[in-house]
């Protein structure tokens, strides 16, 4: 077997994007031309362009479902769990192989809200078994997502055509190599998550769909919410910056976190916008201050007023940015859950 020789690491181009984005301090930016928002529209049909730019004009994941559901899953990952009346097992099969598997959790007590749990990089969704369990024993029903690539989801070898080399797909730097002109990799990470909320749309009838994720989850969270209006409220721990504040290399992120042409689409100040406009929908974004990881510290605040003046003249929506400054690790600590609860039982104009 051939495996392709190449370093799988910050391409040339992607770090001259993000030197040029952030050669400056932010206190010198002029954070308002950044952003190309100013009415609903613009918000319409920078949803329409991303949406084109992730399936390419295929439209047939609006109706796609899973390829599979197993229910009443057993699974002694999730046996120290005291609120779950059943759990399911959705998989969505990709291209390429590449697949998801998603866990749903049924509280004893339900509230008849949904709530998309996504984990990052660090590795399944069993990292986050306290933030789960956390909401199941506030009643909400559970939709936990791990990356792709990450955890029971596949890594499968692939074969470049253009350069008639195999190519193990272990890492999200890696699928790079797949995008084409009618084939955008950013699609595993999010079609997943409409597929799923289509079969539960035609089974359930949750009265609204919330959004929260850690890290790379977090970023998943933003991202998804910006351009599918059935997500009410996000929330994303330690999940992204815009390109402006990332000087550190901690910062840069994965393959996903800066693809060129997806984010002169709509870039992450814009991204928090479309996430957080509309009628019963809000955005939290929560940063731990002395997150050893990645996105720490109080940078945000060179944009958090600009963005809440923009939901504000927009009308619809809500913004927020919460810091924790207890938190010395990558996650989202106890403080955290209480304020992301309150912030999803509080309604929104």
């Amino acid at each position: 077997m051939i495996f392709l020789p190449v370093i799988i690491g910050i391409s040339l181009s992607i770090v001259l994007y993000l030197s040029q984005s952030s050669q400056d301090h932010s206190e010198e930016i002029d954070v308002n031309s950044l952003i190309d928002i100013e009415t609903s529209q613009d918000i319409e049909s920078k949803k329409i362009m991303l949406e084109s730019y992730i399936w390419k004009d295929d439209q047939t994941f609006k109706s796609k479902l899973p390829s599979d559901v197993q229910y009443f899953y057993t699974d002694k990952k999730f046996d120290d769990f005291q609120n779950v009346e059943r759990i399911d097992r959705i998989y969505v099969k990709m291209n390429y192989d590449v697949d998801s598997t998603a866990y749903m959790f049924f509280p004893k007590n339900p509230n008849n809200e949904l709530l998309i749990y996504h984990q990052g990089h660090r590795g399944d969704i069993t990292f986050g078994k306290s933030t789960i369990e956390f909401f199941l024993n506030k009643g909400y029903t559970i939709l936990a997502f791990s990356m792709p690539l990450i955890g029971e989801n596949s890594k499968p070898i692939v074969h470049i055509d253009e350069l008639d080399e195999n190519l193990f797909l272990d890492s999200h730097d890696k699928l790079r190599f797949l995008e084409s002109s009618t084939f955008s990799p950013i699609k595993f990470f999010l079609e997943p998550i409409y597929v799923s909320l289509n079969y539960i749309e035609s089974e359930f009838n949750f009265s609204s769909y919330n959004f929260i994720g850690i890290s790379g989850g977090g970023w998943t969270a933003v991202v998804y919410s910006s351009f599918d209006d059935r997500i009410s409220k996000t929330i994303s721990v330690a999940g992204s910056l815009p390109f402006y504040l990332r000087t550190s290399p901690e910062n840069f992120g994965d393959y996903e976190q800066k693809i060129p042409e997806f984010y002169d689409i709509a870039n992450y100040l814009e991204l928090y916008i479309m996430s957080a406009y509309g009628f019963d929908r809000g955005l939290l974004q929560i940063f731990n201050e002395f997150d050893p990881c990645c996105f720490s510290g109080t940078e945000y605040v060179s944009y958090e007023n600009i963005i809440k003046n923009k939901i504000s003249k927009l009308k619809s929506g809500t913004f927020k940015i919460e810091l924790d400054k207890t938190n010395k690790e990558h996650s989202i600590s106890s403080s955290s859950l209480q304020k992301s609860l309150i912030f999803l039982k509080n309604s929104i104009d």
